[in-house]
């Protein structure tokens, strides 16, 4: 735990994980990556900057600068940036980079990118020497939101997403929005994905927010992204805070999930931002919810209509059959003891765990989200 009067920087909007002594604050704010909040959470006098190609150029420097004014030695990796990377190959780069700088235990490692980088960073640092700190700096909007938040650290396999990882909180997370500047409209949109997420499982007053705001968002208004980025993080930092690994209610954070991970392996990882497969899988999700009798058909459009307002499919990809998306979410990692268990819609702002989802419906509702035929 550290004394918030030992960060040297102004106060930014902060929200904190409550994980008793692995507590630790999540701050959002313009600028962040310029101020040296992160010093006073690297115990040592070294630390690594894991990054990728594109994001390493914009901001590493300037980082590394900043910790190196404060004392701190810095080395620098930058890895391929891309989905399509998240594997276990990539990982081991990682290892024998740490390997090649003789990195001990009290080395810091940075995780400075979107949720690939702070996923796999993550993993080294949860699996290296047994465990080295390690810090978030997310520079997408659905790793601010999302990814970068809870300590769920990992890698792809072929078969399926994020199947080898850990559970492994970072010392703070530190969210500039200024980096949302540079972000392609495509990736902001993936990252309103996760947004949309939090308001249609947990809380619909901020799910009318969203919809009364998505357009300040796309613009990437400096103050509204702030708000939904800090509201966000409240909700999965309550969430995590009572079920960090997953036991329980942290499931219903996989809304649109099940689905969205079979989009991206069938697509082939890469193809489909997560945000995207995700915007689809509500989609999916929600109209399942409607063939069960868990919601009504104004509810359904209503998901599609602020999905799509965010810049994000509602469908799946076509070209995907249907028996080959089903096969895919068999792999995910939500079944067990054989059975798939969803995350459906009671109501707008209120998922639940369903495990007795009738075939029949299942594949009926992936044949209509793809315009396909079972």
């Amino acid at each position: 735990m550290h004394d918030p009067a030992t960060i040297n920087a102004a106060q930014p909007t902060t929200v904190n994980v409550d994980l008793g002594d692995r507590s630790y604050p999540i701050f959002i704010d313009h600028g962040l990556i310029d101020a040296d909040l992160v010093t006073p959470f690297i115990p040592a006098s070294r630390a690594v900057i894991v990054s990728n190609t594109t994001v390493a150029p914009l901001y590493a420097e300037r980082l590394a600068q900043s910790l190196e004014a404060a004392g701190k030695r810095v080395e620098l990796l930058a890895l391929p940036d891309g989905e399509q990377y998240k594997t276990l190959e990539t990982l081991g780069t990682i290892y024998d980079f740490l390997m090649e700088k003789q990195v001990d235990r009290k080395t810091t490692l940075i995780a400075l990118g979107g949720g690939v980088i702070g996923d796999i960073t993550g993993f080294a640092a949860a699996s290296f020497l047994r465990g080295i700190p390690f810090i978030q700096i997310p520079t997408t909007l659905l790793a601010q939101v999302d990814s970068s938040v809870g300590g769920k650290t990992g890698v792809n396999h072929p078969r399926g997403k994020n199947m080898i990882g850990a559970f492994y909180q970072p010392r703070c997370v530190v969210a500039d929005t200024g980096s949302l500047e540079t972000l392609p409209d495509r990736e902001l949109s993936a990252g309103l994905a996760e947004v949309i997420k939090y308001g249609l499982l947990w809380d619909e007053d901020f799910l009318a927010w969203i919809e009364s705001h998505v357009a300040d968002l796309r613009r990437r208004d400096p103050a509204t992204l702030t708000e939904a980025i800090r509201q966000s993080c409240l909700i999965k930092a309550e969430i995590v805070r009572q079920d960090e690994r997953e036991g329980g209610i942290r499931a219903l954070l996989n809304l649109g999930h099940t689905f969205g991970h079979a989009i991206e392996a069938g697509m082939g990882y890469g193809v489909w931002l997560h945000g995207e497969a995700v915007g689809a899988g509500m989609c999916m999700a929600a109209e399942l919810s409607r063939r069960l009798g868990l919601i009504d058909p104004d509810a359904v459009k209503r998901v599609e209509t602020l999905v799509e307002s965010a810049g994000l499919p509602t469908r799946a990809p076509g070209e995907l059959s249907v028996e080959r998306l089903r096969s895919l979410m068999d792999s995910d990692k939500k079944v067990e003891h054989g059975r798939l268990r969803l995350v459906l819609l009671g109501r707008l702002g209120q998922a639940r765990l369903v495990d007795h989802v009738p075939e029949e419906t299942l594949l009926e509702t992936i044949a209509y989200t793809t315009g396909a035929t079972p």
